[in-house]
């Protein structure tokens, strides 16, 4: 296979999240190959993708806009793309969307510790060979 690259990719083995349709939707992958230009990411699941997407790889702490460049059976090629400025109002909007997920998230957060609570009580009261009270 020729090469059709600037530069060369470095071989590495880190775990990547795809993202797409508008947050909506993710997947897992593992980025095979790297560089300041593009990846080749391995994926578990055969599943139809944008032709542009977010690439986030956590060890990085990094987000990349990609752009798929080929599909074959064991993975895709993707290249970086320099994401253009958004409109005013796609930017406004993108805060408030941020802080609606975040205040779902608190609550659902919220919640857990609060089963999380009456769990431990149970617990405590089982270890202590006393009947449970009823839970409701």
């Amino acid at each position: 296979m020729s090469e059709n690259r600037k530069e060369a990719r470095q071989r590495v083995f880190l775990k990547g999240r795809i993202i797409f349709n508008n947050n909506a939707s993710s997947m897992d992958c593992l980025v095979r190959d790297l560089s300041s230009a593009g990846a080749r990411l391995a994926l578990s699941e055969t599943t139809t993708l944008p032709e542009m997407f977010d690439l986030y790889i956590p060890q990085k702490e990094r987000t990349y806009r990609a752009h798929l460049r080929w599909r074959r059976p064991d993975g895709i090629g993707i290249t970086f793309v320099d994401e253009p400025a958004r409109p005013e109002s796609a930017a406004a909007a993108a805060p408030a969307a941020e802080d609606a997920s975040i205040a779902v998230l608190l609550r659902r957060v919220s919640e857990l510790e609060a089963e999380n609570a009456t769990l431990r009580r149970l617990l405590a009261t089982m270890a202590q060979g006393s009947p449970p009270a009823s839970a409701a």
